[in-house]
């Protein structure tokens, strides 16, 4: 009796944590993008930022142009909504930003990572990641 007792226990409390969603509520700084196999590291003296607030919005800036729009967390899965951005072109910043806000992509549930402080986020196809660690 007490080993089903404890099986079920075990069973309850595993359960509840996998269906846990990831806190990423916060602000998060860009450490690496792009392939998933060999990230680039974030451009070096690039002030970047990545705020996820607990009203499911987004806002940040990964290279010189602001962005903003809204998520959704589900377990260990995040969906992004439309993700508005400013136009200015940044020769240095531009493929940073395009690779980055490229893996938001509106309305595809994406596998979401949290290891201590360090948040990865994988495309949908498993090619690319963005990886954060909190600010």
């Amino acid at each position: 009796m007490k080993k089903i007792f404890l099986l079920a226990i075990t069973l309850f409390i595993l359960t509840a944590c996998s269906s846990a969603s990831a806190n990423i509520t916060g602000e998060w700084k860009l450490v690496s993008y792009g392939d998933a196999a060999n990230p680039t590291p974030a451009i070096p003296n690039v002030d970047t930022f990545i705020k996820f607030d607990s009203n499911s919005q987004i806002s940040g800036n990964v290279g010189c142009n602001g962005f903003g729009g809204n998520y959704k967390i589900s377990g260990n899965k995040i969906t992004f909504g439309s993700i508005m951005s400013t136009m200015m072109y940044c020769e240095e910043t531009s493929p940073q930003e395009q690779a980055v806000l490229g893996v938001f992509s509106d309305g595809v549930k994406l596998p979401v990572q949290m290891n201590g402080n360090t948040l990865t986020i994988t495309s949908a196809d498993g090619s690319s990641v963005v990886t954060l660690t909190r600010k």
